[in-house]
């Protein structure tokens, strides 16, 4: 097994340096892991330790550190491995990327409890498990991932919820749940206030635009887009982000709709600032109960107003403000765009810039941060304490 980094890091601080087990890709879209994990590495070491990849005969550990200055681990593995082996060779590759940067005083930060298995044997100064969607209703969970989720909880030192919705679903499951709902960089957003130079795949789209950002996937209400796309065909609908777990052919087909592919975070104000309106065309279905978008305080960041189906957590506290217009129908879909388009900013920015200044990734990293290093000093400071091996059966598939 082989480590490929750069440079040898030496500690930049006393504090414990921060181990993330995700599901999620680092590159793959910009969000919650990638705020609050940057906002990390700006005063310790983090590594970010991947999903394996099987696309090699030998197991290996690629690592390279982000523009952020964290230190992203992906695992290279054998097709055809049975779950056990699996699990021994996740296990092997973390234990020598622990050893390789001379990992000894850290807290253990879990976005997926499927990785419980390969981490039981780690004596963290504390864990942490930053919920930020209901992974068992999404399309294709491990049937393991509840079980893994009850035992992670009892694990845990400190739980992190994405949204309020998930705050009231686990509360009770745990003494330490805290609800972080979805921040903002206003800053960054901010800027498609301006007139910005158009990127060259919407510029010659017409007006009005009618925008989306995000995964798009089995969350999107796909017939929602295609009636509003068929209702209007004078509207253009743009839809920006990758397409996955679901076939791309299924996507609705109009000359009104356009499907742009995945961009980067530094690119979305440029699209933003080009849109007359920002959509939340969610699905309400089991995978959207409890999700909150983070799109919903950028889109208002950057000064569009929104048209939202009626998730929840947009609901409240964005609809319930009336920040954000809430329709479910294709009919008061189109209407609600309609009002949208005429909407009075001058007495709408500000009300919606009062309640973005509530809520930034800094304040809510902040407040992270300082739940985290409680619960490590309050471990750290209990002679002995060692973090309980729950033995369980390793059937899942990860």
């Amino acid at each position: 097994m082989t480590s490929q980094s750069g440079n040898t890091v030496m500690e930049a601080s006393h504090l414990p340096d921060l181990v993330c087990l995700s599901h999620l890709r680092w590159n793959f879209v910009f969000q919650r892991p990638q705020h609050l994990l940057s906002r990390f590495a700006r005063e310790r070491r983090v590594f970010f330790f991947e999903e394996p990849i099987y696309d090699r005969k030998q197991p290996r550990l690629h690592v390279t550190r982000s523009p952020e200055g964290v230190w992203v681990a992906v695992p290279h593995l054998p097709e055809g491995l049975d779950e056990q082996q699996t699990i021994a060779l996740q296990r092997a590759l973390l234990d020598e990327l622990l050893v390789r940067h001379d990992v000894r005083r850290y807290v253990s930060w879990y976005y997926t409890p499927m990785a419980l298995p390969f981490t039981r044997h780690l004596e963290p100064s504390a864990v942490a498990y930053d919920c930020m969607d209901e992974l068992s209703a999404f399309r294709g969970a491990p049937p393991a991932l509840l079980h893994r989720e009850a035992e992670l909880l009892e694990r845990a030192h400190v739980v992190f919820t994405g949204g309020q919705s998930l705050y009231e679903a686990k509360r009770d499951r745990h003494h330490s749940v805290h609800a972080f709902p979805s921040s903002v960089d206003v800053a960054h957003f901010a800027t498609a206030r301006r007139q910005l130079q158009e990127p060259a795949d919407q510029g010659f789209i017409p007006h009005p635009r009618l925008g989306f950002f995000g995964v798009v996937d089995e969350r999107m209400d796909l017939g929602l887009l295609e009636a509003v796309a068929s209702a209007r065909p004078d509207w253009q609908l743009i839809i920006i982000g990758p397409v996955v777990k679901i076939d791309p052919a299924t996507l609705p087909r109009r000359p009104n709709l356009h499907f742009l592919g995945g961009k980067l975070y530094t690119e979305l104000p440029a699209y933003l600032s080009g849109w007359d309106v920002a959509m939340l065309p969610f699905a309400r279905n089991e995978s959207t109960r409890f999700i909150s978008p983070t799109k919903t305080p950028e889109y208002l960041a950057a000064g569009k107003p929104v048209v939202s189906t009626s998730i929840r957590d947009v609901v409240r506290p964005y609809g319930e403000q009336g920040l954000v217009r809430i329709a479910d129908t294709p009919e008061d879909f189109v209407r609600a765009c309609e009002a949208a388009m005429t909407e009075d900013r001058t007495t709408w920015l500000p009300r919606v810039d009062a309640h973005l200044a509530t809520m930034s990734w800094d304040t809510t990293w902040a407040r992270m941060k300082a739940l985290l290093d409680s619960a490590a000093m309050r471990r750290e400071d209990e002679p002995g304490t060692v973090l309980p091996v729950t033995a369980s059966e390793d059937s899942a598939t990860l």
